[in-house]
């Protein structure tokens, strides 16, 4: 991946744009892929000289920056395993991602530094490279970005990884028990190009690239980011905060920015304001949800490009995509089966459904973008399959034409602006409170986000309410992560639950 997305266009054009930096005071700094390779060999250099050997896992704790794709690039040259880590991620959600990969080397920067040492505390990471100016020899050990970029990159020869080899670990939250890592192989960017091309109506000289979503997601790393510079094309990074719209406007017009990958819920914030002139749009990505024929028709006529969807998980991303110059777009499906990829609906037993009948989307192993397994969980990747099909705990059905259409999930996953959220992280979250007996989150309809994090409470007896939720909220903010806290929180006397004591979640959301 590292060569595909950097090297070879080094060798090709050194001075070729490769990454358009964006910084929140403006200033505008413009990398080459050869200033990508050059850092790049460095850091891996610094980072052999750390330990790291093939098959390590190192773990990238950075916003939309430059410096997460030198970061990524170092470590795959090396061999390593690259582990995506969202910066909003909280001293739990972190900390268990850490010990679980085993990291033994991260990178991040001097804002979110003293959170990545606190989660590493007692774990394998052993150093830290910042992109700021922090250093010390304590536990773990931090090196300054400038200091280990400094060695010479002129003999450094990367390992040598073959397709099969691992390259990014990728937390993924399910309905029960804690998230699983899914292992992905070099191979698995080859396996998401197809899809690309047919979103991004073939990429082509003069396009520059773009997602609001971090890059630490599978969305915005491989359905918009590795791409573009695979296709070596300029990729604008800016550090969101939070997305604004308007501002979003802006940017696109002002980096003439024209293939997008944007999620649904990013889609509904801009048709809500005023569409600026001079845009050069010329196609948009999107995925996670369902997108109307409403929404579709406004990318058509304010925006002048074609949105098409893609769908995809973060075990087997990129399967099944529309594509508005190619005529594969049928509003209200999400296109059809990717060339390159078997998609089916199936039943219980593994076997395909008649056209119309609802089942399980699945896709048939040894797919190019599927994953190597879960991350030290051998059972869970069996769990995953049935015969030879990766079953996607989606539900859906095809027409006749082979278009596929979304029905719901066939668990307890929360899909809410582009996020699919596990309901275990939240839940324990929850209990950890002093004052909590038991709590349940689902998934409830909004208009916006398709779905919002409810949670529903359980509190010790005589425990007064008052203030009790958004004290609550704020844990799981602060414990997890922003974007899994709940929007709303009621207090029940009980829950629904089996026989055996297990939560009924699907009473809850039918209730709602």
């Amino acid at each position: 991946m590292a060569r595909a997305c950097c090297d070879d266009w080094a060798a090709f054009e050194p001075g070729r744009t490769a990454i358009i930096d964006l910084a929140e005071d403006g200033t505008r700094i413009v990398w080459t892929f050869g200033a990508l390779k050059d850092a790049s060999d460095r850091l891996a250099a610094a980072m052999r000289g750390a330990g790291v050997t093939k098959g390590d896992r190192v773990a990238i704790f950075l916003s939309q920056c430059p410096e997460v794709m030198v970061a990524h690039f170092a470590a795959m040259k090396l061999g390593a395993v690259v582990l995506p880590l969202f910066t909003l991620f909280g001293a739990d959600a972190l900390a268990f991602r850490l010990a679980d990969s085993g990291a033994m080397l991260g990178v991040t920067d001097d804002a979110h530094l003293d959170k990545l040492i606190s989660a590493a505390a007692g774990g394998p990471l052993h150093t830290i490279v910042t992109t700021g100016a922090r250093v010390h020899n304590g536990a773990p050990r931090v090196m300054a970005w400038e200091d280990a970029l400094r060695g010479a990159a002129g003999g450094f020869r990367p390992e040598v990884v073959g397709a099969e080899d691992p390259a990014v670990l990728i937390y993924t939250s399910g309905t029960t028990g804690a998230p699983k890592g899914a292992l992905h192989a070099h191979r698995f960017l080859l396996g998401h190009l197809p899809s690309v091309e047919m979103v991004l109506e073939r990429p082509r000289a003069g396009d520059v690239g773009w997602t609001p979503a971090d890059w630490a997601w599978i969305g915005g790393l491989m359905d918009l980011a590795m791409p573009t510079l695979y296709f070596g094309l300029p990729l604008v990074s800016q550090r969101m905060r939070k997305f604004d719209p308007e501002a979003a406007f802006r940017l696109i017009r002002d980096e003439r920015i024209s293939v997008i990958f944007l999620p649904p819920t990013a889609l509904k914030l801009m048709r809500q304001v005023a569409v600026p002139a001079g845009l050069s749009v010329r196609a948009i990505g999107s995925g996670g949800e369902s997108l109307g024929a409403d929404l579709l028709a406004w990318g058509r006529d304010e925006l002048c490009a074609p949105i098409n969807e893609l769908y995809g998980q973060t075990e087997c991303n990129l399967v099944v995509s529309s594509s508005a110059g190619l005529g594969v777009l049928k509003p209200g499906t999400m296109g059809r089966a990717v060339p390159g990829h078997d998609v089916a609906v199936i039943d219980a037993q593994g076997a395909p459904v008649p056209a119309g009948d609802v089942g399980e989307i699945a896709v048939r192993r040894g797919d190019p973008v599927m994953f190597l397994g879960y991350w030290n969980l051998p059972e869970k990747t069996a769990e995953k399959f049935v015969g030879d099909w990766l079953r996607t705990g989606d539900l859906g059905r095809t027409d006749d034409e082979g278009y596929l259409t979304y029905v719901s999930r066939d668990d307890d996953v929360i899909t809410s602006a582009g996020y699919r959220i596990g309901p275990t992280e939240i839940e324990n979250c929850l209990i950890g409170d002093a004052d909590v007996v038991n709590a349940a989150a689902v998934g409830v309809p909004d208009p916006v986000r398709s779905e919002i994090v409810k949670a529903f409470v359980v509190l010790r007896d005589g425990v007064s309410q008052d203030g009790v939720a958004e004290r609550l909220v704020q844990r799981v903010r602060d414990r997890v992560s922003p974007h899994v806290a709940p929007r709303a929180v009621e207090f029940v006397a009980a829950l629904p639950v089996t026989a055996t004591g297990k939560i009924i979640r699907r009473a809850l959301r039918e209730r709602e």
